[in-house]
């Protein structure tokens, strides 16, 4: 492997972003036990649980936006004045993508946001509680609606081969979120510190938007405004699939934190949205490796270059393994030598429920790869795996909560991935024998 092309400009600003992460999220996490009740910290992660029903109002569309920025974008480039230039025809295409892009963002925001605050008062409201958690909730929803918009924009440059300066964007706003949180934990803010930190967080990340691409942007829009394209038309047909793999997606990975408040309990629902967060980050530090080959793997299957494509993806899924490996290991010792400590003590999962968890997202991480890989080539073969795994992670997790101790709470997450990532990767290598 290339090491001056491993460490570029995209893996070091996507590294500096991910490294802060992997220093202020276990930070964040100490924080959160020591300076919340066991009853507050329930809430804070049941928060976070019930805002990842803003789903149902992406459902996939910001992959969908990058894959198909990436395949205009193929053709085209940036100048020095941060503007695009190339093909006409694709340039035409991308500007439309991009007013599309927003006005479905808009429009999917203002449905879909004020049906999460209404569900996420209703469970939050179903326990008795002297915790001030409803004005939180809702300052914590409406900024949730700033970050989805931020998404998208932000999916729709990354797929203009702008990984870098997107991570870049991340980092500062990612930077503004922590220290915003941990200033008001540690002067006493309780549950407003996680509404007002995802609200600074998201004016920011809008603030550094216009900043940086206010030419690219006014462009873009100035060339929309003349021009028309179907788009609805052409991403419809592989929206569904999309919207189907995610929904199934959100109940696999985001539903144990709501359902174990609601059957065991504010205090157990922190403890597994506690150990969720510490894998989540594992994941997302290890799929650095991914998220800067994503753009380049959308592009070279554009350009059918499948030699080119085959040798980032095999890299890129070997590194990616490797530092989940090295994160696990890391975690389990940490968690070896801090047992018994006050301040960590029944705040994570058993040691066993730990492991099951953070195997399973091991295998999420490859699984997520292979996907990356297929969906490149704007196709979606995973909806029937995702929409069994979805129903089977929910059905028996619900019976798990409902019916049996808390200990049983991930069987069902950890044994699905044990039957769904062999017939994916049978899909993939498939896949891939229909690409020769």
């Amino acid at each position: 492997m290339n090491i001056k092309k491993i460490f570029n400009h995209d893996f070091r600003n996507t590294a500096a972003n991910q490294l802060w992460r992997l220093l202020s999220g276990p930070a964040l996490l100490i924080l959160v036990p020591i300076y919340l009740l066991p009853e507050e910290q329930g809430y804070w992660y049941t928060f976070i649980s019930m805002a990842a029903l803003a789903v149902f109002a992406d459902m996939g569309f910001s992959a969908i936006l990058l894959l198909f920025a990436s395949h205009e974008f193929a053709h085209l480039k940036f100048n020095d004045q941060k503007k695009i230039s190339g093909e006409q025809k694709n340039l035409t295409r991308l500007a439309t993508l991009f007013l599309f892009a927003m006005r479905w963002a808009t429009a999917m925001a203002l449905v879909v946001f004020p049906i999460v605050l209404i569900i996420g008062y209703l469970v939050l409201n179903d326990k008795a509680s002297l915790l001030n958690w409803q004005f939180p909730w809702l300052i914590y929803g409406l900024a949730s609606v700033v970050v989805f918009i931020n998404s998208i924009a932000l999916s729709f440059i990354e797929g203009c081969d702008n990984v870098g300066d997107v991570q870049k964007i991340r980092f500062q706003v990612s930077v503004i979120s922590v220290v915003t949180s941990v200033s008001l934990l540690v002067l006493g803010f309780h549950l407003y510190a996680l509404a007002l930190s995802l609200l600074a967080g998201a004016l920011t990340g809008t603030a550094l938007i216009i900043h940086h691409y206010n030419a690219m942007l006014y462009q873009l829009y100035k060339l929309a405004k003349l021009n028309t394209h179907p788009w609805l038309q052409e991403i419809m047909p592989l929206m569904w699939r999309f919207a189907l793999s995610w929904t199934s997606g959100y109940f696999a990975l985001s539903i144990f934190t709501p359902l174990t408040f609601n059957y065991y309990g504010a205090v157990q629902a922190g403890q597994v949205g506690f150990s969720m967060a510490v894998c989540m980050a594992m994941f997302s530090i290890s799929n650095i490796w991914i998220t800067i080959i994503t753009p380049k793997i959308n592009i070279y299957a554009a350009q059918t270059r499948t030699k080119e494509l085959n040798h980032i993806f095999r890299n890129g899924v070997f590194l990616a393994i490797i530092t989940y490996l090295t994160g696990m290991a890391a975690l389990f010792t940490f968690v070896y030598l801090i047992k018994d400590q006050i301040f960590i003590d029944n705040r994570l999962l058993p040691t066993s429920a730990l492991l099951a968890v953070s195997t399973g997202w091991l295998m999420q991480l490859i699984i997520n790869a292979m996907a990356i890989y297929m969906r490149a080539h704007k196709k979606e073969p995973l909806v029937t795996v995702s929409i069994i795994n979805g129903i089977y992670v929910g059905i028996t997790t619900f019976i798990a909560a409902k019916y049996f101790p808390f200990e049983y709470l991930f069987s069902g997450f950890t044994s699905v991935y044990f039957l769904v990532t062999p017939w994916v990767y049978w899909i993939f290598r498939s896949f891939k024998r229909s690409l020769a």
